[in-house]
């Protein structure tokens, strides 16, 4: 018996990994991203890691800016929804949003997926959220792992990450060391959650009220599911208009930790930004989750972006330039505050 099983062949497609099926979905990968492809890419999908040329004759002094991130635990209302081809724009929105608060253009996108077993149909539809969303920031998607790792993840589920590189000219790098007393707080509004607070959300919705996702819920006017859904909004094409009207003295793109902690990070010392409660409609999706489980207001604007994905810092002497631009670009925008003398935190006013 020992010989016989000594002599019986054990392949990887034994030990669940089918190389057939992942260089089959590997191919359809390449078309999707070769679609996003810009003048500076210089290498093919497939290959050890992404060539990309930094344009200098656009960028005199090129600072290159990363970052990288995932999507969450939104992923967990995608794998119930059967729905996967937001997710991909949801993480690349994102990473797009963190850069471009430094002022930074995206440059090049990579995308790391990994599932117990390999769905073509399933990382395709995932991908082509990438790939569409890279398209639409100018953005070209170079390259990325694609892991299938058998027994490390629930049947049907999936992790998602990206990583993201843009450039910005050393003397237009957004710091905030510009901020100023005076200064006016815009803010950009959000599409509902974005991709953070989903932990508490999902306890809110499923466990406490106990909602399915095709749940239709007169408050949201929508079904649980779909409202939590919507795509993380790429707020990049107005952005750049401002950057290009030097309009800014800072940005925070409001992520996980709210307003509450995401604005300080581009407060200097001495200053503080007093955010005018009441200044800007927020969405069904935060008020009915805030009764559902009688959140405290310090928790909702900790957790959650409660209608707001972007503050812009913008000079008083250039507030109505810069509305007359967000105006143009078909953007709503609210006035939503002051930088005043402060310690380096947010102060909500009534």
């Amino acid at each position: 018996m020992a010989k016989e099983n000594a002599k019986k062949r054990i392949t990887y497609a034994d030990a669940g990994v089918d190389i057939a099926v992942a260089n089959k979905t590997k191919n359809r990968i390449k078309y999707l991203a070769q679609k996003t492809f810009t003048k500076g890419v210089l290498s093919e999908i497939g290959g050890f890691g992404g060539l990309f040329a930094v344009d200098q004759k656009k960028f005199r002094d090129p600072v290159l800016v990363s970052s990288v991130d995932g999507v969450g635990t939104k992923l967990k209302v995608g794998f119930m929804m059967k729905m996967h081809h937001t997710v991909g724009a949801d993480l690349v929105n994102h990473c797009v949003n963190d850069i471009a608060v430094q002022g930074a253009t995206p440059l090049f996108f990579m995308d790391y997926i990994a599932s117990g077993k390999l769905s073509p149909d399933i990382t395709e539809q995932v991908i082509s959220g990438i790939a569409n969303a890279c398209k639409h920031n100018g953005c070209a998607l170079i390259g990325g792992e694609t892991a299938e790792m058998p027994g490390f993840y629930e049947a049907g589920e999936y992790d998602l990450a990206g990583f993201i590189v843009g450039v910005v000219d050393r003397d237009r790098i957004i710091t905030g060391e510009k901020v100023e007393i005076g200064d006016v707080l815009l803010g950009l509004p959000s599409n509902g959650l974005h991709t953070n607070g989903y932990s508490l959300a999902r306890k809110l919705l499923f466990d406490v009220a106990k909602y399915s996702p095709q749940k239709y819920v007169n408050e949201l006017k929508a079904k649980v599911g779909n409202e939590l859904m919507r795509t993380h909004k790429s707020y990049w094409p107005v952005l750049r208009r401002l950057l290009d009207a030097d309009c800014l003295h800072a940005m925070a793109h409001i992520t996980g930790g709210g307003i509450t902690e995401n604005v300080p990070r581009v407060l200097p010392k001495g200053t503080a930004a007093v955010v005018q409660m009441g200044s800007w409609p927020v969405q069904p999706i935060f008020t009915h989750m805030q009764s559902i489980g009688n959140v405290p207001q310090d928790d909702m604007m900790r957790t959650f972006n409660m209608g707001i994905g972007m503050v812009l810092v913008v000079p008083s002497k250039k507030f109505k330039k810069a509305q007359t631009i967000i105006d143009r670009a078909g953007e709503k925008v609210y006035t939503i505050g002051r930088i005043a003398k402060g310690d380096r935190k947010v102060v909500y006013s009534s």
